[in-house]
Parts: structure tokens; sequence; C-alpha cells
């Protein structure tokens, strides 16, 4: 058995920063070996059988082995394998050990603050679907370590360099699982990359999104509803607020007019180009000029 951890304090100010870390740790289980290990700060140790409630975010990451977790919104045993990361969210009963014939070497992150309630708030994250398969990812090992570190360390405002490498992590686990995912069909991916390629070479084009989905041969529904679940938005959106970013280059490197500018970059109308162009901006685009 090897076993790091580190437990931190944090103060008003540090949690006025919008996320704190509590914990940070390491640990090699091997086969036949005892669970939970000893060592645990009050509130954190548990019986497997009994299982826990915290009062925080934590992420775990499990890099060798296997194990299981269960949770409130699971209603069942579930196996963590190598590369998965499993989450916890605070005042909700969970319970997980490793594997007997395998043992685990897992990292784990314990975290809390306002960025991380919005992310649940807002279904980023979700208690009913809390295992993130990565892979193994050198990057987020080292994110862990340089937590770890930062946390022996303990030097002035550490708690805003950890909370940094917490959002990290977090975004990165959330980046490697959905392109895992979309790379199982690569055609698919190329596509959407190629697609994106054109819109932005072609943003002074009178080029449609129902011409695009034309070329690659689908329709325009299945073209859109690929391309969102690539980029998060759909390609008529993407292709306007490349052309809005266009327009700002162009109100502060050229002479144009609003009125040309709208019309060298296919807008309806220049009053339409100007409305679209406070929404995105906030302000209209003779005010930027």
């Amino acid at each position: 058995m090897l076993k790091k951890s580190k437990y931190l304090v944090a103060n008003e100010r540090d949690m006025r920063w919008g996320l704190i870390v509590e914990t940070v740790g390491y640990e090699e289980i091997a086969p036949n070996e005892n669970y939970p290990t000893t060592g645990h700060a009050d509130g954190y140790y548990f019986n497997v059988d009994k299982g826990r409630i915290l009062n925080e975010y934590q992420m775990l990451y499990t890099i060798e082995g296997q194990g299981y977790f269960m949770s409130d919104h699971l209603n069942q045993l579930v196996t963590l394998k190598e590369g998965d990361i499993h989450l916890l969210f605070p005042g909700e009963w969970h319970s997980y050990y490793p594997d007997k014939d395998t043992g685990w070497k897992s990292y784990w992150i314990g975290f809390k603050g306002q960025n991380m309630d919005v992310r649940l708030k807002e279904n980023f994250l979700s208690p009913e679907r809390p295992i993130y398969h990565v892979g193994y990812s050198e990057e987020l090992v080292q994110l862990y370590r340089s937590a770890y570190n930062a946390a022996i360390e303990e030097a002035a405002y550490s708690q805003q360099l950890l909370a940094g490498i917490v959002n990290h992590m977090i975004g990165l686990m959330y980046s490697l699982e959905r392109n895992i995912i979309l790379n199982k069909n690569q055609s698919h991916v190329d596509m959407i990359k190629r697609a994106q390629l054109r819109i932005r070479e072609d943003v002074e084009k009178s080029l449609t999104i129902q011409q695009l989905a034309e070329e690659f041969g689908i329709s325009y529904s299945t073209f859109r509803k690929l391309f969102k679940e690539y980029t998060g938005i759909s390609p008529a959106l993407y292709q306007q607020d490349l052309k809005l970013q266009r327009a700002k280059e162009l109100l502060t490197s050229t002479d144009l007019s609003v009125k040309e500018i709208a019309y060298r970059l296919n807008f309806e109308t220049p009053d339409y180009f100007s409305s679209r162009f406070k929404i995105k901006t906030g302000r209209r685009p003779s005010e930027l000029r």
C-alpha cells in the first residue's frame, strides 16, 4: 500500500474566489489489501458497506486496476475501469472500493465553491452521470501531481493556484470524454473539421449551410445535428460568429462604411447586421469605429 495525501484549509477570502481545494492525494492498493486506507482526516474515512456523505465535490481518477462505485443517484453497483474518473457530489451518499483481484492506483482531489455549483445547476455535471471515461492521460496525471505539490508547499495564495488547476482538470476531463465519443466515427469528425475550415475560409462569400450539407452529401438536419454535437453550437451560429469577428477586423482596420461591411459579409440588411453585432458585442458597429 502506498498513500500520499494532503488536507488544506481556506479562509473566507479564498472562498470568494469561487473555488477552494480541501484535499488532494494518491494511493496504490495492491490485490487483497484492506480498504479504505487509514490516516484520513475527520469526516473522510468511511466503511465500504455503510458509505459516507461529504460536503464537497471530489474527482477520483483510476489509472490502473479497477474497482466499484455506488451512489444515491446510480441505485446500483457499477464497475470503475482503468481510465475512469468518478465524481462525488456534496450531500450525496456514496461508496467505492478497489477490486480485490486487481487493486488500483488512484488520484483524488476534493474541492467546493460557487464555480462548481453553477456547473451543476447548468447541467454540465450531474450526480446522475458521475462517471467519465477519459482513458490514460499524462496531462491529467501531471495536473494531479501539480496540485499535490502545490498543496504540500502551501505557499501564499496557493488556493488560487489550486483553483486554476481544478478548473483545468474539469475542463480536460469534459473534453477528453467528448472527443473519445465523437472520434468513434472518424468520418463524421473529419467532415465537421472540413466544414469548419470551409466556413472560415469563405466567411465573406455567400455560402449557405444548406449548400455545405449538400456538398457533403447529407441532409441539412443531419449535418446540423453532427456539427452541434462536435462544436456545441449550430453551423449557422458558428458562421455568423465568424462573420461578426471579421466585421470587427474590417471596422478597425479599413475605411469601409458599416453598410459596405454588412453587404460584403452577406448580411440581409445593414440594420440586421447592426442588430446582430450589438447582441454579440454590446455595441453598434458605428460605436466600435
